[in-house]
C-alpha cells in the first residue's frame, strides 16, 4: 500500500511540473520546491547528460561542471543501459525547439 501511495504522490508532482507554463514559473516553482544544492545537483547531472550525448569523455566533462566521476558513471549508466530513456526524450525536444526557433 504504501508504495502505491509514494507513486500517486510523485504522480502528483509530475502533474504539478506539467502544469506549469513559462520558463519564470518553472523556476519559481523549483525554487520552493527544492534546497539549491539539490537544485545544483539536477543541473550538474542534465549537464553531465548532456555532454555525454555529444561524445565529451570523462576527463572534460570533470573539469566542465565539476561532476565526480562516479556521478558521470551513474550517469552513463542511465543513458547506455538501464534508464528509462528520459534524457533522449529531453534532449530530442529541445533539439526540435532549437531548430523551430532558428
Amino acid at each position: 500500500m504504501r508504495d502505491k501511495l509514494e507513486i500517486a504522490n510523485l504522480d502528483e508532482l509530475y502533474e504539478a511540473i506539467l502544469c506549469l507554463e513559462t520558463l519564470e514559473e518553472c523556476r519559481l516553482f523549483f525554487k520552493d520546491l527544492c534546497t539549491v544544492p539539490e537544485l545544483k545537483s539536477f543541473s550538474q547531472r542534465f549537464q553531465v547528460a548532456r555532454m555525454l550525448t555529444d561524445k565529451h569523455v570523462y576527463s572534460d566533462i570533470v573539469k566542465e561542471t565539476g561532476a565526480s566521476t562516479a556521478t558521470i558513471s551513474r550517469v552513463n549508466r542511465s543513458l547506455s543501459y538501464d534508464g528509462s530513456g528520459g534524457y533522449n526524450i529531453v534532449f530530442d525536444r529541445l533539439e526540435k525547439k532549437k531548430e523551430t526557433e532558428e
